[in-house]
């Protein structure tokens, strides 16, 4: 046949127009425009196939927020590096302790890291070298394939991350009214949060039963129900009039949720709960230990404030516990100790199907910050996010690469960068340094294995 040629095409033929085509669907270009590779955002200094972890250092910033945060670096044999963070209080021994187990390992296999060392975590604060473990993980990925972090976690359900924050406290109920308005109106916040406890009632006669000669153990540092403590009605009506106090400032229409309300006993707290609901709070927290779940529970049915906990539990298993019996009406994991920015990811999803939202805790730097904020936008059932630096003027300044200011009218601009999305501002990290610690130095002493524990069943 005459046209035989014509129709016919070879195997490079087919591939070529195959690849042009897919080029032009993928990246809304015309037929006859030029095609450009596929693979096309991926950084060509680096070839992820053999992309291996090579050192681990840290540095750490002095009062970002409510206390000191390390912050970490993985370092690759191609040049691209990750920053992670350890939870504020923690120090960078909980990261350290885990190098001798990440050398020689590729950044980019990151579930399989974390299954590796997750067992070296733990409740609280011993989860932080875990989780900014896998932080900086996912800030090497992002910056190997030249997109976001959200992206990789299925893409965003929003643009922006609504931002909560604590307002100081004041013995006087007024003042404290003024503070709220102040987070309101000149900061731009659209959700806030108190922290109200039976410490304002200090000095107080007949405000709280409890037993006269506690020790600080006894007072503070025991589980909630074993402190003996317990509001009475003039101690619940001293704490109404802060709380009315702050919505006479603030209005009505803006959510106002409560923390720290000490250790007091179930009765109280259910009492308070009750005498909360004209106020109508979003949430009281951690109202008892998390791990008291039919206390919780029960504490959740009788009280018309809605309950919350979370910020120290670290296995997604716990929150499930939590979520399917209803022991809470909200979870509030902090990412830094909830096995980082995947396992945070899961959390919401497992609460999403048991109808439970998540509000998400966190303390630190901006580098932190930008994880929580990533997941947040990734995470559909994703309330707010809470920030305690509202007041640090420097805070921002330890990062770049980001618009500034970064919490602009109560919420953060989730950024399209790949990775995290921000690099360190040396100059003024190195002016933050907990005194007597450098900057990234070399951590050589943690390089060698010295256990094996690397499994915990037989």
């Amino acid at each position: 046949m005459p046209n035989e040629k014509k129709l016919t095409l070879n195997r490079r033929g087919v591939l070529t127009t195959s690849a042009a085509m897919l080029g032009g669907a993928l990246l809304g270009s015309k037929a006859e425009a030029a095609p450009e590779p596929y693979f096309r955002n991926v950084n060509t200094n680096s070839s992820p196939s053999t992309l291996k972890i090579t050192d681990l250092r840290y540095a750490i910033v002095v009062k970002p927020g409510p206390s000191p945060c390390p912050i970490i670096r993985i370092d690759t044999n191609q040049g691209v590096y990750g920053l992670g963070e350890v939870r504020d209080v923690a120090g960078p021994v909980y990261a350290l302790m885990l190098k001798s187990r990440i050398l020689g390992e590729n950044p980019l296999n990151i579930d399989f890291i974390f299954q590796k060392i997750k067992q070296f975590g733990g409740d609280a604060r011993q989860a932080g070298g875990v989780c900014s473990i896998e932080m900086a993980l996912w800030d090497i990925a992002g910056k190997v394939y030249g997109v976001p972090i959200y992206q990789m976690l299925g893409g965003k359900w929003r643009d922006k991350i609504r931002i909560y924050a604590d307002t100081t406290e004041s013995k006087d109920p007024k003042e404290y009214g003024k503070r709220a308005k102040i987070r309101k109106e000149e900061m731009g916040l659209t959700w806030l949060k108190m922290d109200l406890g039976i410490n304002l009632l200090e000095g107080i006669p007949d405000t709280v039963t409890r037993p006269s000669g506690q020790t600080r153990w006894e007072k503070t540092l025991q589980p909630h129900p074993f402190t003996a403590a317990e509001v009475t009605d003039k101690g619940i009506d001293r704490l109404c009039e802060y709380v009315a106090a702050v919505r006479e400032a603030v209005g009505m229409e803006i959510p106002l949720s409560m923390d720290h309300l000490g250790h007091i006993g179930e009765k109280s707290c259910i009492r308070l709960g009750r005498a909360y609901e004209k106020y109508n709070l979003s949430w009281m927290e951690d109202v008892v230990p998390w791990y008291y779940t039919d206390i919780l529970k029960r504490i959740t049915l009788e009280s018309p404030t809605p309950t919350l906990t979370g910020e120290d539990i670290y296995r997604e298993e716990d929150f499930e516990v939590l979520c399917s019996n209803h022991a809470v009406n909200k979870i509030h994991p902090d990412l830094a100790t909830s096995g980082g920015i995947l396992q945070t990811h899961r959390i919401g999803d497992m609460a999403f199907k048991y109808g439970v939202p998540m509000a998400m805790h966190f303390a630190g730097t901006p580098v932190s910050c930008m994880a929580n904020v990533h997941c947040a936008a990734a995470t559909r059932n994703f309330l707010a996010l809470e920030n305690h630096s509202l007041d640090v003027p420097w805070w921002q300044d330890l990062v770049e690469g980001i618009d500034k200011p970064i919490v602009n009218k109560g919420y953060i601009t989730v950024p399209d960068k790949p990775g995290l999305g921000v690099t360190l501002n040396e100059d003024v990290v190195k002016q933050h340094l907990k005194p007597g610690t450098g900057y990234f130095e070399p951590t050589k002493e943690w390089d060698e294995k010295e256990s094996w524990d690397d499994r915990t069943w037989s």
